[in-house]
């Protein structure tokens, strides 16, 4: 049956930048096909609900809030509907964990949606089928959250199948996005006044053209050369497949920013072998050598787990060793904890909950005074701030982001979103800097 008004939805994201990305598409896609968004899942017609399950806490986050909407359908007519990779995971188990869940959508299955807002559908179903082939949407479909950065997928899944890591199980096994498709988007935002690209990626330093082959390098030349966006990032690379030619390559494009996000995951290679990193710590500290010449300065940020089976107190100390060492601009910290299928799920656990937390709180103090001690060199420095737009922790005050990524926020008399201005530093936190425009 046709529905005879506009379906309403609104769409909750867990997870990571590629989830953000996936949800910009799938908002877009509902538009099209008549929905209508909404800003309160108390208002929806549809709920859709975008998962992350890289970490047990983010399933556990998924279900607490699938329970918050089994509320709110109590009282009213709703559909609720989970997409991306715990949906992958899962699948009929969450219809069987609960009850209020009418849909289930893996990420190569997102596109389905739009029925649900073109027709009334009825029956409960699961849809997580795999594609080996690349879907393009084009850019019109995409409704972006913001109008100065702009996420442009590469590549999904991952070929890694590092021990503790689900995503080859839920992303798949690695796809890459035609080059010229690519650029098409590039230019797109170019011409939308976007300054900043995001390239993203499970692992998208491998990339390559799958028509041409050719590489990653020549992906960051050819974005570098469309006019209008002035700073590239990139997400996430893998230190395994971080060859030297692309440090070389973010050294010779300006418009490439002098940051990397660039998981560590231990400082012990013994440890990382058991993760099946495929790199040891030296090798990773080689790179950051490498990084640091050619571009001075440039900011690293990375992600480290604790408790991995098997950690000792030395292997633990050596990943605070490589943190006081390399100094990153900012940290993702996690607690290890089994995902389904991979190969650390079948070790025995060992490292007690407390002990894993204990490690984990270190990690986190030890970061933060680094911070913290970084951040107040820079009080009465001026830098470049891309500015995104009112705070929302601080309303008063605009937020943008340095080439380094960092949190900036700031006073300003006029409106700097869309823009790049000078910030003059005046004070900080352990997470962010505080400043004032200079005229």
């Amino acid at each position: 049956m046709i529905s005879q008004k506009p379906v309403r939805f609104f769409i909750r994201t867990f997870g990571c930048q590629m989830n953000e990305s996936d949800s910009e598409r799938i908002s877009g896609m509902l538009l099209r096909a008549g929905g209508v968004g909404v800003d309160r899942p108390e208002d929806a017609d549809l709920v859709i609900v975008n998962t992350c399950a890289v970490r047990e806490k983010s399933e556990e986050k998924l279900f607490s809030y699938l329970g918050r909407l089994a509320g709110i359908k109590r009282n009213r007519a709703v559909r609720i509907a989970v997409v991306g990779c715990v949906a992958q995971l899962r699948g009929w188990e969450i219809l069987e964990k609960r009850a209020a869940v009418d849909y289930v959508f893996g990420p190569d299955n997102a596109a389905a949606l739009e029925a649900l807002v073109q027709r009334d559908v009825t029956l409960r179903f699961v849809s997580t089928s795999w594609s080996e082939e690349w879907h393009e949407t084009s850019p019109e479909l995409i409704r972006r959250d913001s109008p100065v950065s702009g996420y442009v997928t590469a590549m999904e899944g991952c070929d890694n199948f590092c021990a503790y890591c689900v995503v080859p199980y839920t992303r798949g096994r690695e796809k890459y996005r035609p080059l010229a498709s690519i650029l098409d988007e590039v230019r797109d935002l170019g011409r939308k006044g976007y300054l900043e690209i995001q390239l993203l990626g499970q692992n998208v330093n491998s990339y390559r053209d799958p028509y041409s082959g050719r590489p990653f390098t020549d992906l960051l030349r050819e974005v570098a050369s469309i006019e209008g966006p002035e700073w590239i990032r990139f997400l996430t690379s893998h230190p395994k497949n971080f060859r030297p030619e692309i440090a070389e390559a973010m050294a010779g494009i300006r418009k490439v920013c002098r940051e990397i996000h660039l998981p560590l995951q231990s400082g012990s290679s013994a440890v990382l072998k058991k993760m099946k990193r495929g790199y040891t710590k030296e090798d990773y500290l080689d790179i950051v050598s490498r990084l640091h010449s050619l571009m001075p300065g440039i900011s690293l940020s990375t992600d480290i787990i604790v408790g991995f089976p098997g950690e000792t107190d030395q292997d633990f100390e050596e990943t605070i060793e490589v943190l006081r060492t390399v100094r990153f601009s900012s940290l993702f910290s996690f607690r290890y904890s089994p995902r389904p299928m991979t190969a650390a799920s079948k070790l025995e656990d060992a490292v007690p909950k407390e002990l894993k937390q204990s490690r984990l709180m270190e990690v986190q103090r030890l970061q933060k005074a680094i911070q913290l001690e970084d951040h107040s060199r820079l009080v009465g420095k001026t830098m470049k701030v891309l500015g995104l737009g009112r705070g929302r922790k601080t309303p008063d005050l605009y937020s943008g982001r340095n080439e380094g990524n960092q949190v900036v926020n700031f006073r300003s008399d006029e409106d700097p979103t869309g823009r790049f201005v000078e910030v003059r530093i005046t004070g900080f936190g352990p997470y962010s800097l505080l400043g004032e425009k200079t005229a």
